[in-house]
């Protein structure tokens, strides 16, 4: 079916020219990833066929079956409703009674709450509370009758994207999904958990993410918005790189030709051919052609990133013993550890587990309640972090980077102005002189990382780094920040971003607990997964395996030696094999007790439960000799 088309659409804000003549179809399944950068007006096209802006010129024709659901990076609420009647803002008779259910439910009225039963008896709500439930659960909605003034910037992007799950799960076969920005503010559970229900639901879906992770899992197709032109790549996010260079290397072979061709016909133009033939004309037409080719300028910048770090002594940070609780919520519980020269950890947990508190700690901005914080003499600390960019009050570009510095100093030795600095940076003379409250969320986040760099710091705390900031820009920083000598310290819900950064760490489990943990995100994630493997199988090993277990545990003398990988290996899959095994021979003991078998298949029958019975016991056997050795 077909959803969507666009043609020759142009938007500008002033005289600054986002897009024009662009043009594309969406058909139902489609599922793709917008790629620009900052500035581009990705967000504004979003709109535009949300219905929200208006083109400046151009045709954008929506099939009249298809709904389009947006969730947009700020989204409007009305702050004096709940929660609840934020997220079921529709007129619904279903949605009407699952709002009444969770209403009662949160006032413990037991007459509301009765009719709101009969309610959803009547309209069938049951089934779909089930995943209104899991919406809200899984992005941490609890208090619905909060007012939606009251949220905090987080809390907000975590409601609006409830609500536009559930307005995409209920009404409409025909919905044409578009996001921006979904997985900021979410943390990497969520993220996982979000990836795994659009690719559950049979969505229509355009969306614009730094996330690479999330564009693979999710995507099947990547459109790059360059200037005037629209590119489309089928693939993940690698082959639109390999196929994005190769377009670009073509592009640069064509204007060189151009260029060639340009100069030979340059030469004959001067002559000022006398003769106005037919030829002649369409040699002097074709010229011009030539003449606008080979003047295009392939607008390729690329963010530079280099700086001369301050020294960073043989002390770097020493934790010890720190303690912190707010109220019953132990944030720190005596944690410990001293930083090396080179550190370069991750900081993963759910929001709310104390990670921006542990940040504050670090640099003296919060105090924890006993143990010590020890800081090098030599530590200068650049901290990007969630609040943005901080000015008192509006100026411009170059005004406000000038009040950190003039200049800045370079690791060869040499300086750059802040005007220079600020042009590597991708900021053009006339956005240099533009004010800073007109600056897109991205080009505020590419001026903040200015400002950190600026200081020439020597431990970097990067606190979400990767939001609202460009693909280029993000693999640019990351190029930088793999070959940074100083200290550096994560927090990001962005896995590849941290696969490629970080080699351990520090995982917030609650409670106060932080588990060091040696490798990356994804390295954790397999461990992790593994763990929960492992405690399934142990629940389902039969109780007196378990109780035999924990006796020879118990028993198990000190000293003895450790069991090799493969013979944990051969261990966990032991108590697979034997919950089979017991779970075989209650069938098959099931199946003689019922009498109402043939000769021949009681025979069968009686000869493998005797194969069952001694395998059994032979692998029980071996079980407990390494469960000895594991003691």
């Amino acid at each position: 079916m077909h959803y969507v088309s666009v043609e020759s659409l142009g938007k500008s804000y002033g005289i600054k020219p986002l897009f024009s003549n662009i043009s594309f179809h969406i058909e139902e399944g489609d599922k793709i990833a917008l790629v620009a950068r900052n500035g581009s007006g990705k967000s504004t096209l979003l709109k535009i066929l949300a219905g929200k802006e208006v083109p400046d010129s151009g045709k954008v024709w929506i099939n009249k079956d298809v709904t389009v659901a947006l969730f947009d990076q700020e989204p409007e609420f009305i702050d004096y409703w709940s929660v609840l009647n934020n997220i079921f803002h529709h007129d619904h008779p279903i949605l009407n009674a699952i709002k009444a259910f969770e209403a009662a439910n949160e006032s413990e009225d037991p007459v509301a709450l009765n009719a709101a039963i009969v309610r959803m008896d009547e309209t069938g709500g049951w089934d779909f509370d089930s995943k209104v439930k899991q919406i809200l659960g899984k992005l941490d909605i609890h208090n619905l009758s909060q007012a939606a003034g009251t949220l905090s910037g987080g809390q907000r992007k975590r409601v609006a994207l409830a609500r536009t799950l559930i307005d995409i799960g209920f009404e409409h076969k025909h919905t044409l999904l578009i996001m921006d920005e979904p997985t900021n503010h979410l943390d990497v559970q969520t993220v996982e958990w979000l990836e795994h229900y659009l690719n559950q639901e049979k969505v229509t879906l355009l969306l614009v993410t730094h996330d690479r992770y999330f564009l693979d899992a999710v995507c099947e197709e990547v459109w790059e918005l360059d200037g005037d032109d629209l590119y489309i790549y089928k693939g993940n996010y690698e082959q639109f790189m390999e196929r994005k260079a190769a377009r670009i290397e073509q592009q640069a072979s064509s204007i060189d030709k151009a260029r060639n061709l340009y100069r030979k016909e340059l030469e004959w133009m001067r002559k000022q051919p006398k003769a106005r033939t037919t030829k002649s004309k369409s040699r002097i037409d074709s010229f011009y052609e030539v003449e606008a080719k080979a003047k295009q300028r392939l607008e390729d910048q690329q963010l530079q990133l280099q700086m001369k770090m301050n020294r960073l002594g043989g002390k770097v940070i020493e934790l010890k013993k720190l303690h912190k609780q707010y109220g019953e919520k132990t944030i720190l519980k005596g944690f410990d550890y001293t930083f090396k020269k080179g550190d370069r950890i991750g900081i993963v947990g759910k929001n709310g587990a104390g990670k921006s508190t542990f940040l504050n700690i670090l640099q003296g901005i919060d105090q924890p309640d006993s143990g010590k914080v020890n800081i090098g003499d030599t530590i200068v600390f650049g901290y990007y972090s969630q609040q943005g960019l901080q000015w008192k009050e509006d100026m411009r570009v170059i005004e406000y980077v000038k009040t950190f510095a003039e200049s800045f100093p370079l690791a060869d030795g040499g300086s750059l102005s802040a005007a220079q600095f600020l042009q590597l940076f991708l900021f053009n003379p006339d956005q240099q002189y533009s004010y800073i409250s007109k600056l897109s969320g991205g080009e505020k986040k590419r001026l903040l990382l200015l400002t950190i760099l600026f200081r020439n710091p020597n431990f970097l705390i990067l606190d979400e780094p990767t939001n609202d900031l460009d693909l280029p820009t993000l693999a640019v920083l990351e190029n930088f920040l793999s070959e940074f000598q100083g200290c550096l310290l994560i927090v990001s819900h962005d896995r590849y971003f941290m696969d490629r950064l970080v080699d351990h760490l520090f995982v917030f489990e609650g409670e106060g607990n932080i588990r060091d943990f040696p490798g990356n995100y994804s390295q954790f994630r397999i461990w992790q997964k593994e763990q929960e493997e492992l405690e399934e199988l142990k629940s389902q090993a039969p109780p007196i395996i378990q109780a035999e277990k924990e006796t020879a545990t118990t028993a198990s003398p000190a000293g003895k030696k450790k069991l090799s990988f493969k013979e944990k290996r051969e261990f966990e899959l032991l108590e697979e094999a034997i919950a089979a095994l017991e779970r075989e021979k209650t069938v098959l003991g099931e199946k003689l007790a019922a009498g109402q078998l043939e000769y021949s298949e009681l025979q069968q029958i009686s000869e493998r439960i005797g194969k069952v019975s001694q395998e059994l016991e032979e692998k029980e056997m071996r079980w407990l000799e390494l469960s000895e050795l594991a003691g």
